[in-house]
């Protein structure tokens, strides 16, 4: 399904979406940027709608967790969406300032204008992500055209509409394709219109939109990232590594801020294999109480389960690098490296020796794709530990537990986007 300035098209009706595409951009940019109270306003009353319940049929058929809606709708309250202005872009975001050297003469004013046209390029490892992401583009006033993950639902779509039905003053800034990726020409169209483009994905994605981008568009890539667990010591054993178990489970392993790997500071392989044996109950429990899978995520769970007892039935456990650690519905796999990698995902996690000196070379060999660390120590540990796992290039330094929670106005992978989709303009006054 295509939305196009408020109407709904069929996928069939594309190429007449896109031909009409590029003289309606060049008028809508004639045109003020919308204003950022408009937005406000809008996106304020569409996450009343949605704490209401208007999507909540649609979103239980979809299996999506209360946490993730109520996280959603926060993220839209007019409350949040003034403070992460205000974070991101200063007190008023949107005024007139005037520059004045202190040792020079002269004096320009200065405004912060949109880019312009924004396209997004959505992944589908989120729900919700598409609408969030657009809703950024508008609260800096940009034109914005949304390319949906091939794993929408529809819901999208839904959500945005509901959005124009608020706010019809929306509809010159929106466009929506279910173009799959694959469909280059359409997707070059897309991009030719555009003075930034917003990619969210693995590195496969970001350079498939590098070639797509014509000169001079502003690519702003939002890539795959690595996030593990490190354990130096507790202050609640217990609690914590329960906290642990259910933050692996609800997130499935599927956020760029999900737990890949649980390193032990420890050189002793020993520890690794103890805490493994420790771990897998609370782990399983945890997994027997979480979300359930569909069918061919349980299939293919299932194969590389008996795959990995294959491995080691064949070669034995004292041959094999790793060791599995079966429960019901979970593995733990016990590793000889350390290097920092994706896991199997959906309970299945790789548990390392790091010690606390070699951070550095391991983590730092990363660089570039590291973002979440779920940090367990004793207290008196806390603040030094993360000062050196900043300096490794971590940019999020949690609770177990709080890896995938956000807080309105954090940074996301180290930087703040919404300065990211806008331009600095300067006049001679």
């Amino acid at each position: 399904m295509i939305l196009a300035k408020g109407r709904l098209y069929e996928h069939s009706q594309q190429l007449d979406v896109l031909k009409r595409m590029p003289g309606e951009l060049e008028q809508t940019r004639t045109l003020p940027p919308v204003a950022a109270n408009v937005v406000i306003r809008a996106l304020d009353e569409l996450a009343h709608r949605i704490e209401a319940g208007v999507f909540s049929q649609r979103v239980s058929a979809l299996g999506i967790a209360p946490e993730q809606v109520a996280q959603a709708v926060c993220m839209l309250r007019r409350e949040n969406v003034e403070y992460r202005l205000r974070m991101e872009l200063g007190t008023l975001p949107f005024a007139p300032y005037h520059l004045a050297p202190p040792t020079e003469e002269g004096r320009r004013t200065v405004r912060l204008y949109p880019l312009g046209v924004l396209m997004h390029v959505a992944a589908g490892n989120a729900q919700g992500l598409p609408v969030l992401s657009l809703a950024e583009g508008l609260m800096t006033g940009n034109i914005n055209i949304l390319k949906l993950p091939q794993a929408d639902n529809g819901l999208s779509v839904d959500i945005i509409c509901e959005l124009l039905r608020i706010e019809p003053g929306l509809t010159d800034y929106i466009y929506v394709f279910d173009t799959p990726s694959s469909d280059v020409d359409a997707m070059q169209k897309m991009a030719q219109c555009s003075d930034g483009i917003v990619v969210w994905g693995g590195d496969e994605a970001v350079a498939a939109v590098r070639r797509l981008a014509p000169v001079g568009a502003k690519l702003i890539e939002w890539g795959h990232r690595l996030s593990f667990a490190y354990i130096s010591g507790y202050e609640n054993k217990q609690e914590e590594l329960a906290c642990l178990a259910r933050h692996i489970v609800q997130t499935r392993q599927l956020l760029c801020s999900s737990c890949q790997v649980i390193y032990l500071d420890t050189q002793e392989m020993g520890q690794i294999h103890a805490f493994c044996e420790e771990f897998l109950p609370v782990l399983d429990a945890a997994a027997r109480q979480g979300p359930q899978e569909d069918i061919g995520t349980r299939a293919q769970i299932t194969l590389r389960r008996y795959t990995a007892e294959l491995e080691q039935a064949a070669f034995g456990p004292e041959n094999s690098e790793r060791h599995v650690y079966q429960g019901s519905h979970c593995q733990l796999i016990a590793c000889e490296d350390n290097s920092l990698e994706l896991s199997d995902m959906f309970g299945r996690c790789l548990v390392k020796r790091l010690p606390a000196g070699r951070m550095a070379s391991v983590l730092c060999a990363e660089k570039g794709k590291l973002q979440t660390v779920g940090l367990i120590c004793e207290a008196n540990k806390r603040a030094v530990l993360a000062e050196e796992l900043a300096r490794c290039g971590l940019v999020r330094i949690t609770r177990a537990g709080e890896m995938s929670r956000s807080l309105c106005g954090e940074a996301h992978d180290g930087e703040y986007p919404l300065r990211r989709y806008l331009r600095v303009v300067e006049t001679d006054v």
